[in-house]
């Protein structure tokens, strides 16, 4: 079934030489077909997201020890280096020691889970375990109390029933905000640091307080801020706006009381950095604008989206919904096509997708905009 695909990623895998596409299925979360799985061991992604913190740190250490254009151009890599790498801390470490699924033992996820929780300021692992475990339900998804519902409705403050364009302002608002970012920052402290656990919760700010005091007297407290806090802040917080609102669709009004299989195949889709290449031939002036064009959105703002935004395996979080248990969420692109081309049994619909964040963000606020203005999400 897959050789007769035709999405973007097929047609990439038809235009474009074979070298390039391993960069591609990173790229955009879609492997080409019948492209094989690369076999990950699941601690990997701790390493990654390790190494892409360490060395955002370590560009900017350069960028301030040097001067002029290079100096801010190595600061600005290194905010993006290191906003990638809480991010994979978030989604593929934080988030699979929920599941139990990074370590083969129950005890090291939960240790790991409650250490990167006190450092990076996420909710007390234990509270987010048990929440997220719930929004897995398809009795709770959606709903009064589900951590999707509560961020979208809650913290954004977006309303069922008004207006996308307005709906499209309050977020854009939002994300311009430092009130939206001050109250966004004081619930994860809260949620962190005041968690009613005291060794966590003292781990968490004697961390911080070390930290700051130790750049502080080393005349370093403005690296420390641009280079550390900034990226777990307000940088984090921008793209975590970015990535949950395009991890659930809102179901149809008409739909929206049924909680079934259907409804959890209608609220989940996959969204994929990239659009379709080019039809034509690069030999031509048309073409060769229009190839031009398609790479430079994908090594810029694709590239970004990919390396912040949706990192890991957001790309496939209906797959992540379907198949929980899975172990081959290491090789979560050629999981999600398998099923998909198998026509993922034990559902009544297959996989559905968009491509494009601005493209899925829109679909999305469109389906909130089609709610009634009393309507409380999937309730």
């Amino acid at each position: 079934m897959s050789e007769h695909r035709t999405d973007p990623r097929a047609l990439m895998a038809l235009r474009l030489p074979r070298a390039m596409q391993p960069l591609l299925t990173w790229l955009t979360g879609r492997p080409a077909p019948s492209e094989r799985a690369r076999v990950r061991a699941p601690w990997t992604f701790l390493l990654e997201a390790l190494a892409w913190t360490v060395l955002g740190l370590l560009v900017g250490i350069v960028g301030f020890a040097t001067h002029g254009l290079p100096s801010a151009a190595l600061i600005a890599l290194s905010l993006v280096l290191t906003t990638a790498g809480v991010s994979l801390f978030q989604i593929a470490v934080f988030h699979r020691c929920a599941h139990a699924q990074l370590f083969a033992d129950r005890l090291r996820n939960r240790d790991v889970g409650r250490l990167v929780s006190a450092l990076l300021l996420f909710k007390h692992f234990d509270r987010y375990q048990q929440e997220h475990m719930s929004h897995h339900s398809v009795r709770t998804l959606l709903t009064e109390g589900d951590e999707f519902t509560d961020f979208v409705l809650g913290l954004c403050r977006l309303e069922p029933g008004m207006p996308k364009r307005q709906l499209w302002r309050c977020v854009l608002t939002s994300l311009a905000s430092p009130r939206f970012h001050t109250r966004f920052l004081v619930h994860r402290a809260r949620m962190s640091w005041m968690s009613g656990d005291r060794l966590h919760d003292t781990v968490g700010i004697t961390s911080w307080a070390l930290g700051a005091a130790g750049c502080a007297a080393a005349g370093w407290l403005i690296p420390f801020f641009v280079l550390w806090v900034l990226p777990l802040t307000l940088l984090l917080q921008l793209v975590t706006v970015g990535r949950i609102l395009i991890e659930h669709r809102f179901p149809d009004p008409s739909h929206s009381g049924d909680r079934d299989k259907v409804f959890q195949c209608r609220v989940t889709l996959g969204v994929f950095p990239g659009s379709a290449p080019p039809a034509h031939d690069a030999a031509t002036l048309r073409g060769l604008v229009a190839w031009a064009s398609w790479w430079a959105d994908m090594l810029t703002v694709q590239l970004l989206v990919r390396v912040v935004v949706l990192v890991a395996d957001t790309p496939c979080h209906d797959f992540h919904h379907r198949r929980p248990s899975s172990p081959r969420w290491t090789e979560y692109a050629h999981a999600r096509q398998d099923d998909l081309d198998a026509g993922c049994p034990g559902y009544p619909i297959n996989y559905g997708e968009t491509w494009g964040l601005i493209r899925a963000i829109d679909e999305n606020l469109a389906a909130l905009s089609s709610l009634p203005r009393d309507a409380s999400a999937g309730r």
